[in-house]
């Protein structure tokens, strides 16, 4: 028989499900199989909360070899805190939502001129710090501190939707909270690190998205969806709005061997980082596109020049953007003063300037 839709209100645990049993099962099955992860070599705070900022919306293999190198250049807080901005941008380099960097690197300095160094281990004074949401703050105090914290991430979510039989829209801001206490009511005393990691682990290895391993799961006897069979269909999730296409012609402007290059606002997507110049254009004809770009270029930087033959197209997608990208060849005609955003930069110059992955699509592009 069906359960009744679940409501925000419901907070307390069903009284069939046994939170002993399951919390020491889970465990069990960590110990034994849990990965062999870079930031799991202890619990200093600093590598955990590196670790979970690196580790939103990008995958675990990703994040390995920038992690390793993130944590050789800046190995405290304080390392980070003093950093230039633009080496801290280049080690994220490739990770993408650079906001986490700068945020991070934010955080730090506030650690260092507010805390000494040492990472704050109460909610409330974690919570202050820039990028750091309830999930963040969560890891970093049950993580590093074993303080019995939720850490709810959307592999926790789809864990306790299918767990519990839960039919809340996880998308929605009110069912993270839902789900945070009831995690709280699981979590061992003197465990709550372990249990947290258990739950994301089993979330990305076992109870994943579309073909959950029921028949391998350490805690199939408590999972509710799957003893009515609706494993599969959970956890709800709302449809968010596909990204917004937008069009750009770019231009690559070659003048005595160097290429020019203009770095973003330091306000907004991308900000401070490189690109090659773009225009806006939803022209549909390549004769429209190209007096587009030109005309672009010569209100933006002070230069004329001849668009040439396109090299080809790059497509990017952000969360909420769809960057249509097609790239020309130009030819410097005149105009001699930059802005001082743009210069020309020679081809070997190049990787020492942080582009957007968008702008890495198009080096490597030219290099084919």
């Amino acid at each position: 028989m069906a359960r009744k839709k679940e409501t925000s209100l419901q907070y307390t645990l069903p009284e069939e499900f046994h939170v002993f049993g399951f919390a020491k099962d889970l465990l069990a099955w960590y110990d034994s199989q849990k990965r062999d992860l870079p930031w799991r070599i202890n619990r200093d705070p600093y590598r955990v909360w590196v670790s979970e900022i690196m580790l939103q919306q990008t995958r675990v293999e990703t994040v390995k070899p920038y992690y390793a190198n993130f944590m050789e250049k800046f190995p405290t807080v304080i390392d980070l805190a003093k950093a230039p901005e633009e080496e801290v941008l280049k080690a994220w380099e490739g990770l993408g939502y650079y906001s986490r960097a700068r945020n991070l690197q934010a955080a730090a300095r506030e650690v260092t001129v507010r805390y000494g160094g040492v990472v704050p281990d109460t909610p409330e004074e974690i919570s202050t710090l820039k990028g750091v949401g309830p999930y963040t703050a969560g890891a970093i105090l049950s993580i590093a501190y074993e303080k019995a914290e939720p850490a709810v991430d959307g592999n926790v979510m789809r864990v306790f939707s299918r767990l519990l039989y839960l039919t809340d829209d996880i998308a929605k801001p009110a069912t993270r909270i839902k789900i945070e206490h009831l995690v709280r009511q699981v979590i061992p005393v003197g465990r709550a690190g372990d249990f947290n990691q258990a739950l994301m682990e089993l979330g990305a290895m076992v109870c994943v998205p579309r073909t959950p391993q029921c028949l391998t799961c350490p805690v199939f006897d408590y999972c509710m969806a799957r003893q009515e069979g609706v494993q599969e269909e959970l956890p709800i999730k709302g449809k968010a709005k596909p990204p917004r296409p937008v069009s750009l012609q770019v231009g690559v402007i070659v003048r005595d061997g160097k290429v020019l290059i203009n770095k973003r606002p330091e306000q907004g997507l991308l900000a401070g980082m490189w690109e090659f110049p773009m225009v806006e254009s939803d022209a549909d004809k390549d004769t429209a596109k190209r007096e587009a770009l030109a005309n672009g270029l010569r209100e933006r930087f002070g230069i004329d020049v001849e668009v040439l033959e396109p090299i080809g197209e790059v497509q990017h997608i952000f969360s909420h953007l769809q960057w249509n990208m097609q790239v020309w060849s130009c030819d410097w005609i005149d105009g001699e003063e930059l802005p001082t955003h743009a210069r020309y930069e020679a081809w070997e110059e190049l990787d020492s300037y942080t582009f957007p992955m968008a702008h890495h699509k198009i080096r490597q592009l030219l290099q084919r």
